[in-house]
């Protein structure tokens, strides 16, 4: 049988910054690196010799970026989330991703490129979870409250 490694394989589309935003991510991601460069030939809309796919990982999580042109955006249908063991690892993702990007509620951005991205604490995901109605509210309503999520605010929420 052949292994074909990871079964689903998240493909990005950029206008013509395929490379550029790779080099971005994985200065980002500390265990990440580029697999592999594909350039165009003769055929396709990308000048010849230019970038065509960037394969790429992420923390163990394998990608494709592609320079297709400029006929598809990214929007937040789709987005990557970033399980954060504590503040400080919180506030890494989100200093890095949002510089000339975009602040969202609730721990979503959107980074320089388009690229929305969920920084959450798994400490959040166990509040939410919680079988106690009253906390699960009161953490919700303190997280619709936030961009940038702060663990300290939640515990003391949650606390109460």
């Amino acid at each position: 049988m052949v292994d074909v490694g990871q079964k689903i394989i998240p493909f990005l589309w950029f206008e013509n910054q395929a490379e550029e935003a790779v080099d971005y991510y994985i200065k980002i991601f500390k265990n990440s690196s580029i697999k592999n460069i594909t350039y165009y030939g003769q055929a396709g809309p990308g000048s010849r010799d230019s970038v065509m796919t960037v394969k790429f990982e992420l923390e163990g999580q394998e990608f494709t970026a592609l320079n297709g042109g400029p006929m598809f955006k990214f929007n937040e249908a789709i987005s990557f989330y970033v399980k954060c063991i504590s503040q400080d690892e919180v506030d890494y993702y989100w200093d890095k991703l949002t510089e000339a990007g975009e602040e969202q509620p609730c721990g979503w951005l959107k980074d320089k490129y388009g690229v929305s991205w969920q920084i959450v604490p798994t400490l959040l995901v166990e509040m939410l979870n919680d079988t106690d109605p009253e906390k699960v509210e009161r953490v919700t309503e303190a997280m619709l409250k936030m961009k940038k999520i702060d663990i300290k605010t939640l515990i003391e929420v949650y606390s109460n």
